[in-house]
């Protein structure tokens, strides 16, 4: 039966690239005779370029100024569609809502956030008692894929660039002179849910020295428009000839899907760009506080997530509470430049016996 599917995907750049796996499930499921809708907010529109899951991506950014990307602009899309199936991986009762208005024949999603009578088929979250259990995204958004039939699907996270994308990281690598070897390590500062996700930036910057000085590597310091100027400070406080920012490249996702293709390994806080970075065959190393590792745990990933043994880690706070922001200034640039050499020995290893 041709289906026209509405996929209405998640708000942060992180969650699409774990919402990737389900999909995956979903074209393989429905196939190529079935329309599948994803919508989605238009700063994401570059993330799945490369990829042919997705028929069509719609723009819905009800705090934007383009009137065809409101609320009932979009529904009355919807409606105008006659979507068979609404699969809601975001859980916010603005979405389902959406849905509902837009007429979508069936309405699978998360029964929370008073949302239950708008959906015509409700997933009970995970729960611990009456909170609700910590989870791995991908398992939770993959759980929506098999409630609308999907069978099990490998959890691995996969996006991919364009040949686009690659000409501008050339030019990127060109115009900064980073070596061609293979030998960058990529940096990524960037916290865009909060201050209690950022590791110090002299805590960046005493890294960068110890992987230019010892392990003869180029560092290259990745950034979105609003993580310019603590680029610009690590690379200039940093003082090596061989550590670099993207911070006048150009900051189209698409361009920095590319380069953080071609970095060794990343060494990132934890926000979007270390997804992307898996997703794209990189190997990760993570640097926790306020929000628990278990949400991105992912065994088809190489990845190391660092955390302290404190109380307070798992907070979920934008913000210390507690003023202190020891989760993050107290994990030592000597802990993560040791996982660095472990990484770096371990994918030489797998080099050498490929």
């Amino acid at each position: 039966m041709i289906m026209t599917i509405g996929i209405f995907l998640p708000n942060w750049l992180g969650d699409l690239a774990m919402a990737t796996p389900l999909l995956r499930a979903m074209r393989r499921h429905f196939g190529r005779q079935s329309r599948l809708v994803g919508i989605m907010r238009p700063y994401l529109a570059q993330v799945l370029e490369g990829t042919d899951w997705l028929d069509e991506q719609w723009y819905f950014d009800p705090r934007g100024d383009d009137p065809k990307r409101k609320f009932w602009a979009v529904a009355r899309r919807i409606r105008g569609r006659r979507l068979d199936l609404a699969l809601l991986l975001s859980n916010s009762f603005h979405t389902a809502f959406l849905a509902c208005m837009g007429g979508a024949r069936q309405r699978v999603g998360y029964a929370r956030d008073c949302r239950s009578m708008l959906l015509t088929q409700g997933l009970r979250p995970p729960r611990r008692r009456w909170r609700i259990r910590p989870t791995p995204m991908v398992q939770y958004y993959l759980k929506l894929a098999e409630a609308v039939g999907c069978p099990p699907e490998d959890p691995r996270l996969e996006l991919a660039t364009t040949e686009a994308d690659e000409r501008s990281a050339d030019a990127v690598w060109r115009r900064l002179g980073l070596r061609s070897d293979g030998r960058v390590i990529v940096l990524n500062s960037s916290g865009a849910f909060g201050a209690a996700k950022l590791w110090p930036v002299e805590h960046f910057t005493c890294l960068a020295r110890l992987i230019v000085d010892r392990l003869d590597h180029d560092v290259l310091v990745v950034c979105g428009p609003n993580e310019q100027q603590i680029a610009r400070r690590i690379v200039e406080q940093a003082d090596r000839a061989r550590v670099f920012s993207m911070a006048e490249a150009p900051m189209d996702l698409g361009t920095s899907k590319a380069c953080l293709r071609r970095g060794r390994l990343m060494v990132s806080t934890d926000s979007g760009p270390r997804h992307v970075a898996a997703a794209l065959g990189r190997p990760v190393i993570t640097l926790f506080g306020p929000m628990l590792p278990i949400w991105s745990e992912n065994p088809t990933q190489r990845a190391v997530n660092l955390s302290l043994d404190l109380d307070c880690i798992g907070c979920r706070k934008r913000v210390c509470p507690l003023g202190h922001h020891d989760c993050m200034r107290k994990l030592s640039v000597a802990m993560v430049y040791a996982e660095v050499v472990k990484m770096l020995e371990a994918e030489e290893r797998k080099t050498a016996a490929a």
